[in-house]
C-alpha cells in the first residue's frame, strides 16, 4: 500500500505549512553546512530536520525533549522539517540538538533564527503575537561568567580605581598592573591545587594592593565633590573590611561609570 503524501492531507492555508515552502531552505543548508563533517562514521541527520527543529523549539518555547517528542505527533511539523510522509519515529536524539548547537555556535543560531522569523515576518503568514518573544536556549553557550571570590573582587577593584583615577588626572604613586594581575592568577592556580597557605599569602597581596590604591586615591581627593569616586572608595574599604563570614558581603560593584 502506497504511503499519502503530507502534502495531500494537510490544510494548505495552514502558517507553517505556507512557511515550509516559502523558507530558502537550499540558502540555510549553504550557510550551516560548512559545520557538518563528511568524515565516517554515522551519517549526518539533514540540515532541514536538525534546523527546523530548533526553529520550532524557539517559537513554541519547548526543551529538547518536548520538540523531538511533538514532532512525531504533529504533521504539519513534520512537512516544515521536509518529511514527505509522515513518521511515527523519533527523528533524532534530543542530545543531538545539543551537539549541533554546540557545534555551529552562537552566530550560528543567530542565522538560523534571523533568516526563518525575517521570512515570517515579511510573508505575513504568522501572528506578531508570536514573533513579540523568542526564547534562545544557549545552554551550551559558553559564558563570561566566574564565581566572585574575595581575591577577584579586589583586583577588579583595583584596575577600577585605577582608571577612575586616570580620568580625573590623579597621579597614583604605583599602581600594581603587573603585580596585582600576578598575585591573582597564582592565588587562583595555588587554590586550585590545595595549597591554601600560599593562596592566602597570595590573597594578601592582592588585598594589599588595593588598599594602598585606596589609600593614595583618599589622600589626593575631596570625595564630598565626587559622588561616583566616593561609591567606588566605599565598596573598596568594604571589601578591605571583609573576611568569609561577613553577612551581606559585596558579590559585585554598582555601576559608574567607571
Amino acid at each position: 500500500m502506497a504511503e499519502i503524501k503530507l502534502e495531500d492531507i494537510l490544510d494548505k492555508t495552514h502558517a507553517l505549512y505556507q512557511l515550509a515552502n516559502r523558507l530558502n531552505w537550499e540558502h540555510l543548508i549553504r550557510e550551516l553546512g560548512p559545520y557538518y563533517s563528511e568524515g565516517p562514521g554515522r551519517p549526518e541527520i539533514p540540515i532541514r530536520v536538525i534546523a527546523g527543529l530548533h526553529y520550532l523549539k524557539y517559537l513554541e518555547n519547548e526543551s529538547d525533549e518536548s520538540v523531538v517528542e511533538k514532532f512525531c505527533e504533529n504533521p504539519y511539523w513534520q512537512y516544515f522539517c521536509g518529511l514527505e510522509t509522515f513518521q511515527h519515529k523519533l527523528p533524532c536524539h534530543p542530545t543531538t540538538l545539543v551537539k549541533w548547537r554546540k557545534r555551529i555556535g552562537e552566530k550560528g543560531v543567530e542565522k538560523l533564527l534571523g533568516h526563518t522569523i525575517d521570512t515570517a515576518k515579511r510573508e505575513m503568514m504568522l501572528p506578531e503575537k508570536l514573533l513579540k518573544n523568542v526564547n534562545v536556549d544557549t545552554t551550551v553557550q559558553e559564558k563570561a561568567i566566574t564565581f566572585p571570590t574575595d581575591t577577584k573582587l579586589c583586583h577588579r577593584m583595583r584596575i577600577k580605581l585605577v582608571y577612575a583615577a586616570k580620568e580625573r588626572e590623579l597621579r597614583l604613586r604605583q599602581t600594581y598592573a603587573r603585580v596585582g594581575k600576578k598575585a591573582s592568577i597564582m592565588q587562583a592556580r595555588y587554590a586550585h591545587a590545595a595549597q591554601m597557605k600560599r593562596a592566602r599569602k597570595e590573597f594578601k597581596k592582592v588585598k594589599s594592593y588595593l588598599g594602598r590604591v585606596t589609600r593614595d586615591i583618599i589622600r589626593q581627593t575631596d570625595l564630598s565633590k565626587d559622588y561616583e569616586l566616593s561609591i567606588l572608595i566605599s565598596q573598596s574599604e568594604r571589601l578591605l573590611k571583609q573576611e568569609k563570614s561577613t553577612p551581606k558581603k559585596i558579590i559585585q560593584f554598582a555601576c559608574t561609570r567607571s
